[in-house]
């Protein structure tokens, strides 16, 4: 199961992440991801929110300029090795990671992992067929 993660394209200037997490705060949505990428002229903000919708709803009406990818997320054991059996999975079937992030959260021993991957639905069968499976929308505490 994906969910949606907003990808918000910013100048490359201080204070844009400021700005971004303020109309969040202000609208009581609350991050549970967050990651960034740059180059010289702009960044890509990537972010995990409890509400999706009332987020990209209030960014857009702030002028902030965003897109909404699905990506998936997945439980390992927050131990040393505990990705490696996902990631081993991905090798054996010969799967690319077009990027990954942490989740804040971590519940039960677990942590959360995000990952873009170019095929979702063979991303969770061959997860499957390891006995990993995908984390849901409420495992997360999303709408």
């Amino acid at each position: 199961m994906s969910v949606h993660q907003i990808s918000i394209f910013l100048e490359n200037r201080a204070g844009q992440l400021a700005q971004v997490t303020r109309v969040l705060a202000d609208h009581e949505i609350d991050m549970r991801a967050i990651s960034i990428a740059e180059t010289s002229d702009y960044g890509v903000l990537r972010l995990i929110v409890d509400n999706a919708e009332k987020a990209t709803s209030v960014l857009l009406e702030n002028g902030f300029i965003l897109s909404m990818t699905p990506v998936s997320v997945v439980a390992v054991p927050d131990q040393a090795g505990g990705l490696a059996p996902v990631l081993e999975a991905l090798a054996e079937g010969q799967m690319d990671v077009e990027y990954m992030y942490s989740l804040f959260t971590h519940k039960e021993g677990m942590a959360y992992m995000v990952f873009r991957i170019d095929d979702e639905e063979r991303f969770a069968a061959l997860l499957s067929a390891h006995g990993i499976s995908l984390a849901d929308k409420e495992e997360l505490g999303l709408r």
